[in-house]
């Protein structure tokens, strides 16, 4: 007579919480690339990440990784405890946040990554009503101009400006930076002022790589008709609030978004050239991985920078919550 099969004693609370924190632990490990970065991004030291691996290692009865002093890979059966950790967690986190009613309460900490200039001014009110809204939510508000690494980071999500070209990340359009040509006053005195695209050629300029260098396209607005423009950059920056300044400061012809420029445009530091001619807009992105869940307070955040984003562009720094607009 087969013996019956006795059942598997019960995995109390805590057992559970442990074991979800050692999965946790152990996909931050791949994903960080080592055990002093995944300590970083979790909050805690490299010899609490080694303990929780050893002890997930010992649950499961197998070797998850092979490390050496200068390299670490995943085993096999790291490499399957690695897939099946990342639909655990995400299935769990779903669970809990349906069970929490997450779509009101939302909470967690979101690490973003965002263009310097817009991080310091224009997503400043933004972010203010969206922590308001949603009190739960702590925020690591990043300014970097650079592509985010989203992995070794850490990353949730990222605002860039320009075409996206990584086909592994989610890319959402969120709008269109209008752009101007401009100058100071004095760089133009004793010249006449420019009347063709080709007329801008012989002054001076500032670049910024990330959107132009050598040359730049301008559009006429009404014909369509488009000029190339080729020049040598006098200075070159990464920075436009730099590119900016430089202008005011009659260092050369700049290329810059409309929302920054506009202001001194209207005061008399800088002039507007050629206002028939038009430089490309600059698209606007939100990015974050691919996944097969999205917590509740990532998906908050995109829904607020999809509201917030269109004034943002235009220059309204007051932006009006729930309205996309600026306040009167």
């Amino acid at each position: 007579m087969t013996k019956p099969t006795a059942p598997a004693p019960a995995l109390s609370p805590a057992g559970l919480t442990d074991r979800i924190e050692l999965m946790q632990t152990f996909v931050r490990i791949v994903e960080a690339g080592s055990l002093s970065a995944a300590a970083a991004q979790l909050g805690t030291t490299q010899p609490t990440v080694s303990r929780r691996l050893q002890t997930l290692e010992r649950s499961l009865g197998v070797r998850l990784l092979q490390r050496s002093t200068h390299a670490m890979k995943m085993t096999e059966d790291g490499e399957r405890c690695y897939e099946r950790a990342k639909d655990l967690l995400a299935g769990w986190d779903e669970f809990e946040n349906e069970l929490r009613g997450a779509r009101l309460q939302a909470e967690g900490a979101l690490r973003v990554v965002v263009p310097h200039a817009f991080g310091q001014k224009q997503l400043i009110g933004p972010l203010a009503e969206f922590m308001r809204r949603h009190p739960r939510i702590t925020v690591e508000w990043l300014l970097h101009d650079r592509a985010a690494d989203f992995i070794t980071h850490g990353i949730d999500c990222a605002i860039e400006v320009g075409d996206v070209h990584d086909p592994s990340l989610v890319a959402i359009h969120l709008a269109e930076v209008p752009r101007m040509t401009v100058v100071a006053p004095a760089l133009l005195q004793g010249k006449p002022l420019p009347q063709h695209p080709a007329d801008l050629a012989s002054l001076p300029w500032i670049a910024i790589p990330a959107f132009y260098r050598r040359e730049v396209t301008l559009t006429h607005a009404v014909s369509g008709e488009q000029k190339h423009i080729a020049f040598r950059p006098q200075l070159v920056t990464d920075s436009l609030y730099a590119l900016r300044n430089a202008a005011i400061e009659g260092m050369g012809v700049a290329v810059g978004s409309s929302w920054i420029l506009a202001e001194d445009v209207a005061a008399g530091r800088l002039v507007q050239l050629l206002p028939q001619w038009l430089p490309d807009p600059l698209p606007v992105s939100l990015l974050y991985p691919y996944a097969r869940f999205y917590p509740a307070r990532l998906r908050h955040f995109i829904d607020t920078m999809k509201e917030a984003m269109p004034a943002a562009v235009r220059g309204a720094v007051g932006w009006d919550a729930g309205k996309g607009k600026k306040k009167d």
